[in-house]
């Protein structure tokens, strides 16, 4: 099912669901009318920013559109049938410093499956991933796949159970900061020389993704969250080797961390080549409609960045020729007894499908045929004095050139055949 949400939401709903980085990017809009004139001036002084912020912000710009999803789901539950699949195509707004591949408007697609806890559903997002980068020419992609019981076990491990976010917003940036750069930013977050050491050893851990895993059940012996979590790993990937696929490769990355705080079980992320950053994620999430009253309910979604994935596709020139098409007839008009004539003709093409245009002011013809070369449009229809007297129309085949005195059977024969192809 296709769904879309409102694009502002109630500041209340999207805060607190992304981690405190993401909670700055959310896009605040202020209240209506005079909202400072309710405040008393004594406060502007005496409470921080972060405290005031709800005093003249009530609504804000979605941030994505998997929490507004939870959010729809707890409204509507009565009038849905559970497992519930969803897709939704959206823009999503980011308070963030525009860069390469980083927007502060972009557009997300997602695909959500509500209402199940079967590990089935992770493994046929996968295949969706698989299938849809493969039908984009997007090759070499690689899904990186972790589990959030995992990084729970992790805080376990090194003991501190009660700092897992600040443990995650660290690893999560292994990839950009490196192995010593985690280091410094966990030191500077207060854990200890022996805390790291101990994290450390996951990072440490090498194989293939079923030997990394046997390693975690060695270090997780005594958690029953963790080997909870390698068990969930396992499924997921022995239900994606199950069946043949497109090439999209699978590694485990126990340093993704995803710093979404909805994300409780599975979480993935794709990266390809020549991308700025990853052109995808996801991960499953246990009860995100609880916090609008609809308890117990959980779910599992993947994001693709359409933004991102664009640019990769245009970058490495993935874009058929055929996409730059958006006319496939121009009729030219350069023959003033012609006009009433041609008008006709455009709106009878149209009438059959095929996508035409009249060029509306009476040009030189070169000037036309450069638009229509411009616009990628392959075919252009002239009519002149001695075409209009015989009734006849010259066919110009914009690739190679040629062209053709055709009749009106015979024109419009030629461009059926040239659209359905």
């Amino acid at each position: 099912m296709q769904l879309e949400t409102p694009a502002m939401e109630q500041l209340s709903t999207l805060t607190g669901k992304y981690g405190d980085e993401g909670d700055q990017l959310i896009f605040k809009i202020l209240n209506s009318g005079d909202f400072l004139s309710k405040i008393p001036r004594e406060e502007f002084t005496e409470i921080s920013s972060r405290q005031l912020l709800p005093k003249i912000s009530e609504r804000a710009l979605r941030y994505d559109l998997t929490v507004p999803f939870a959010r729809y789901v707890a409204m509507n539950h009565h009038a849905i049938n559970f497992p519930f699949k969803r897709y939704q195509i959206q823009p999503v707004w980011r308070a963030d410093r525009p860069q390469k591949g980083r927007y502060r408007e972009f557009y997300q697609c997602d695909a959500d499956v509500i209402g199940s806890a079967s590990l089935i559903n992770e493994a046929e997002l996968i295949a969706v991933y698989d299938k849809a980068l493969y039908l984009l020419g997007i090759k070499n992609a690689t899904l990186k796949l972790n589990n959030r019981k995992i990084l729970v076990a992790i805080a376990e491990f090194i003991g501190r159970p009660d700092d897992m976010s600040a443990l995650v917003v660290a690893i999560d940036k292994l990839d950009k900061i490196g192995a010593n750069g985690v280091d410094k930013e966990l030191g500077e977050r207060g854990f200890s020389s022996e805390e790291i050491r101990k994290a450390n050893l996951f990072w440490q851990i090498k194989g293939t993704a079923i030997e990394q895993l046997s390693q975690l059940r060695e270090l997780f012996s005594t958690s029953e969250t963790g080997l909870r979590g390698v068990q969930e790993l396992e499924t997921v990937i022995e239900l994606h080797a199950a069946v043949p696929g497109f090439g999209l490769k699978l590694v485990l990355s126990l340093s993704l961390a995803r710093g979404l705080n909805y994300y409780t079980g599975t979480i993935m992320e794709v990266i390809a080549e020549n991308a700025n950053g990853s052109i995808g994620g996801g991960g499953r999430y246990d009860d995100l409609t609880g916090i609008f009253g609809l308890k117990g309910l959980t779910g599992v979604g993947i994001s693709f960045g359409a933004d991102r994935i664009y640019d990769l596709m245009k970058e490495m020139n993935l874009f058929p020729a055929s996409s730059r098409l958006t006319v496939m007839v121009m009729i030219g008009n350069f023959y003033a007894p012609a006009e009433n004539a041609l008008y006709k003709l455009a709106h009878f093409l149209r009438a059959q499908g095929i996508p035409t245009e009249l060029y509306p002011d009476q040009v030189k013809l070169p000037k036309q045929l450069k638009y229509a070369h411009q616009k990628h449009i392959p075919l252009v229809i002239l009519v002149g004095e001695e075409e209009y007297s015989s009734g006849k129309f010259l066919l110009k085949n914009m690739t190679s050139g040629q062209q053709k005195l055709v009749d009106e059977h015979e024109l419009l024969a030629q461009l059926i055949k040239t659209h359905e192809s």
